[in-house]
This record gives C-alpha cells, sequence and structure tokens, in this order.
C-alpha cells in the first residue's frame, strides 16, 4: 500500500457548486495508483463538499434553495454576525453537510456513479481560495 497526499486549491467566485471531479481524477493519474481510497478534505468552515448530481444543474440550484431557506442570512437569532450576514449561514450550511468525502477508485479510475460528481460547496458570497487536502492510499 502506498499513499499520496496533495493540496488542491480551488478559487471561488462566491456562493455556488463548483465540480472538482476532474481535479480528483488528475490527482489520481498524478499519484500512479491503481485501486484504492480517494480522501478529499476541506480546511474551512464556511464551505463544504457534497457528491451531487452532475448532470442537470437544477438539482444543484434546489439544493441550494433549500439550504437557503433552512439557513437563511440576517436572522435575528445569529449572534455571530462580525464578518456580515452571510457568515453564520455559511458556518451552519458546514455543518449540516460535510467537509470530507471519500469515494474509492479501481484500474486508475475514480467510481463515482454515472450522474454524480464531487462538488466544493462555497457557502459565501465574497470569492475565496479554498485549500483541500487529497488523499489517496491504494497500490499501483
Amino acid at each position: 500500500m502506498k499513499l499520496v497526499q496533495h493540496t488542491l486549491t480551488v478559487p471561488t467566485r462566491g456562493r455556488g457548486l463548483y465540480e472538482i471531479s476532474s481535479e480528483l481524477a488528475d490527482a489520481l493519474r498524478k499519484s500512479g495508483l491503481r485501486d484504492g481510497l480517494l480522501h478529499v478534505f476541506c480546511r474551512h468552515t464556511s464551505c463544504s463538499l457534497v457528491i451531487m448530481e452532475n448532470a442537470d444543474p437544477t438539482a444543484r440550484t434546489d439544493l441550494e434553495r433549500f439550504f437557503d431557506r433552512l439557513a437563511p442570512e440576517n436572522d435575528p437569532a445569529y449572534e455571530h454576525t462580525l464578518e456580515g450576514p452571510d457568515d453564520m449561514p455559511a458556518h451552519l450550511k458546514m455543518a449540516l453537510t460535510r467537509t470530507s468525502e471519500a469515494v474509492p477508485f479501481a484500474e486508475g479510475r475514480l467510481l463515482l456513479g454515472t450522474w454524480q460528481g464531487v462538488y466544493l460547496w462555497e457557502h459565501r458570497q465574497a470569492p475565496h481560495r479554498r485549500s483541500l487536502a487529497v488523499t489517496l492510499q491504494g497500490s499501483a
């Protein structure tokens, strides 16, 4: 078994879902591994990772709208508002989703389903540079 680690930087333009499947596939290709597990970890508290449908963009739009209703901006109950009205909703959305994903791979290919993509979900309005730790473990 071999272990390879890589840092992936994802620039965002603000709120939205950014597919990173091809960047993860590229990290797998560069690792030289054929069979194993890829783990990706988001090193932030106001964005998250999700595996979501990548064929119809309305699925992602509906997901965002649902979470906006769940954790709205300008809720008077929030105390943590120092960084703006999107700060606490971003933390809540991150806490309700995931900061990491694991994807198996075989024969040098990620074993995602036909309509699945791995996404960095930016919950803040402003652009950011997000850092992801990618760990691949497997055999060559």
